[in-house]
């Protein structure tokens, strides 16, 4: 409790109460060492939890509560029942066992309306000190003979560790679940003097708790229903600190640069939207409605497109690419491998050409004659548009004016790639295949502007995935003949490219060689992996594209951006060894005609799969929504694991849950807003607890 206020102080004379008082103030960012009972050694096994301050501590939330209600006597309590005593201990002893490492420890103990009975501790000798008299606090069983055998004891106290709702802690072999609570315990009324960032207006309108309150009241619940309100609370500012970062980058972001307004559209998107061989669906218009206003603005669009597999999001960007060579300017593809930055020049190359839009790839692996030469169009403007990977952001590549890049699959990229991009990019749209519903986005991409293309064109039917036990795979490639026959083709996807004994999985070139001599005698076979040089990568693609091959065995380099309409039949081989999203992404590769098309998955039986891998196979045989998808594998894998590679912080929420907090995002979202758009005064608390959360915790 603070003390009560002094007179003002005087000069000369010495501080004032208040600064004594600040003086005294315990520090949250102290090492734990200072702590009592705390030396080297224990510090360092906190350390190993994440557990270095005092803070530190006071936000480590427990993960369960024990519920242990006391009761007033042992005869209130039946034979082989549960229940915490408040007794004083009469005597005690060591009693000896023929069991040379078993201690038992007899004491007998009476409760406050008399009732006595033996307590008995296992291997506990040091008990056999206590005085009599001593209060004492006894959580066990009552047994048959009337005795308690006891599970947890206090020396009288408040009955933190036996009493109520009784805090469990994420914890270690050497640092358990009890240690935790006694030293939560001892620097929870430190939590008093902690800042709160949270606006006392913002506080009034949520009806929120002060944080020293919400902290006592989730580590000391007097029901669970306070502890979840107080976490609640905690979760909220964690949120909203997260969300003024992202809004304030952006706000800065803005603030120091401007990308030229690209008008309204010309003669060279009308043309583009001729030659295309379909009609934009409605979703996809709707992307583009948004884009347009972006690129009418002088303030950089950072803009998020994301959509499922198949949903033609690369139709979107290339309008976007396309709008700023019209208005004289460049566009750039950036892809995060080789591969796929081939793929999607093949892609946009022809229509390019037919468009009058001169294209350029730009990769590491180009010789560097034609390294060089395909720098020097692109500084002088006799390229159009460059499709590449990170080698675009290079220090020795320069566009001669740069006006709209997308990013394919940006989450692949790491934090100084992306930054290297906006820096020398004013429009950036950003795709990602991995697609997650909208709330989850404006915390992972929080950043960045949202655009769904939710839904395939109408003309897509859905792929037809079975799960195929290995016994049965001949079953499976009898189905792929069949596809064959009629002249359609086929992927075998295979996790490795060279043998694993570790992991037991077929590489593709021996599976490949494999299947021309069985099960694909006689069709052509051809093999694509990511060891291949860009040039049999191409020859390889294009073959497959002409018809010239039947069967494309390859690894997971075909995941994305491969677009083979008479392809209509996948077999992805040990499917049990893929994550969920990459499934899902692989079997994009089929489905993308008006034909029906199959994806079989076929796996060890299932009885040797764990069950996290059976729910995956499960999941995509229910479902081709990858939104619904992507639900799931939150579920499975956890947020910090599946949206770590994105914002390496969101992996170390300690209150929030991404998952179940839905409403508490898009509130933040919107408390972020109004309160960057009000008094900066007001907000300051919240950004030096934004700057610290970043020092400490590493928020990208």
């Amino acid at each position: 409790m603070t003390a009560p206020a002094g007179p003002a102080g005087f000069a000369g004379v010495g501080p004032s109460a208040a600064e004594a008082r600040r003086s005294r103030r315990p520090d949250p960012d102290a090492p734990l060492v200072t702590l009592s009972g705390v030396g080297p050694k224990v510090a360092e096994r906190l350390a190993r939890l994440g557990l270095e301050t005092v803070r530190d501590l006071a936000e480590h939330l427990p993960r369960a509560y024990l519920d242990w209600d006391e009761v007033g006597s042992f005869g209130d309590l039946s034979a082989g029942e549960e229940g915490t005593v408040r007794c004083t201990l009469e005597r005690i002893r060591v009693r000896p066992t023929r069991r040379r490492n078993l201690k038992l420890v007899e004491g007998v103990v009476t409760d406050a309306v008399g009732v006595r009975a033996t307590a008995v501790w296992f291997n506990q000798a040091y008990l056999a000190k206590l005085r009599p008299g001593t209060d004492l606090l006894l959580h066990g069983v009552r047994e048959l003979g009337g005795g308690f055998r006891v599970l947890r004891h206090e020396l009288g106290g408040a009955g933190i560790h036996t009493v109520g709702l009784v805090p469990e802690y994420p914890a270690s072999e050497d640092m358990p679940s009890h240690r935790l609570r006694a030293l939560v315990d001892e620097i929870l009324p430190q939590a008093r003097f902690f800042r709160d960032p949270l606006p006392a207006a913002l506080r009034h309108e949520e009806r929120l708790p002060l944080r020293a309150d919400a902290l006592a009241a989730v580590h000391r619940p007097r029901e669970r229903a306070e502890a979840e309100r107080a976490r609640e609370r905690l979760a909220l500012e964690e949120l909203l600190v997260l969300q003024l970062g992202f809004l304030a980058r952006r706000r800065s972001l803005a603030d120091a640069a401007t990308a030229p307004g690209l008008g309204d559209e010309g003669e060279l998107v009308a043309r583009y939207r001729t030659a295309l061989p379909f009609t934009l669906t409605e979703e996809q218009e709707g992307a583009i409605a948004e884009i347009r206003l972006d690129l009418a603005r002088t303030e950089p669009m950072q803009r998020l497109l994301q959509g499922d597999v198949g949903s033609g999001k690369t139709v979107v960007a290339l309008y976007a690419l396309l709008r700023a060579v019209e208005a004289g300017h460049q566009g750039a593809l950036m892809a995060p491998t080789e591969t796929l930055a081939e793929q999607h020049f093949l892609t946009v190359e022809g229509l390019c050409n037919e468009l009058g839009v001169r294209c350029e790839l730009l990769t590491s692996s180009l010789p560097a004659a034609q390294r060089r030469a395909a720098r020097e169009r692109l500084a002088s403007g006799e390229a159009d548009l460059a499709v590449g990977t990170h080698a675009l952001i290079q220090e020795d590549v320069a566009f001669r004016s740069l006006a709209v890049a997308v990013v394919d699959e940006q989450h692949r990229f790491g934090v100084e790639q992306r930054r290297a991009l906006g820096r020398t990019t004013p429009h950036v749209l950003h795709m990602t295949a991995t697609p997650i519903p909208r709330t989850l986005a404006q915390s992972v991409y929080g950043d960045l502007d949202v655009t769904e293309i939710a839904r395939p064109p109408a003309n897509r039917r859905p792929v037809v995935t079975r799960w195929v036990a290995h016994e049965r795979s001949s079953e499976a490639y009898t189905r792929l003949r069949r596809h064959l026959r009629e002249g359609r083709q086929a992927y075998v996807v295979c996790p490795l490219v060279s043998e694993s004994e570790a992991l037991e999985a077929r590489a593709a070139e021996s599976e490949a060689d494999r299947l021309r001599a069985a099960e694909l005698r006689g069709f052509r076979v051809g093999c694509l992996h990511g060891k291949l040089r860009p040039a049999e990568r191409r020859e390889t693609m294009d073959a497959f594209k002409r018809r010239e091959l039947d069967v494309l065995v390859a690894t997971t380099v075909i995941e994305v951006g491969v677009d083979v309409p008479n392809a209509t039949i996948m077999i992805v081989q040990e499917a049990d060894r893929f994550g969920l999203a990459q499934l899902h992404q692989l079997r994009g590769r089929v489905g993308r005609g008006a034909e029906q098309s199959y994806c079989l998955l076929v796996s060890r039986p299932r009885e040797e799969l764990t069950d996290e891998a059976v729910r995956r196979l499960e999941a995509l045989v229910e479902s081709a929504d990858g939104f619904e998808l992507a639900e799931v594998d939150l579920e499975l894998r956890g947020e910090g694991q599946l949206l770590g590679t994105r914002q390496a912080g969101l992996s170390d929420l300690r209150f929030a849950s991404l998952l179940r907090d839905r409403q508490l995002i898009v509130k933040a979202r919107t408390w972020a807003g109004r309160l960057l758009d009000g008094d900066p005064l007001v907000v300051e608390p919240l950004g030096r607890e934004a700057e610290r959360i970043a020092d400490h915790r590493g928020f990208a």
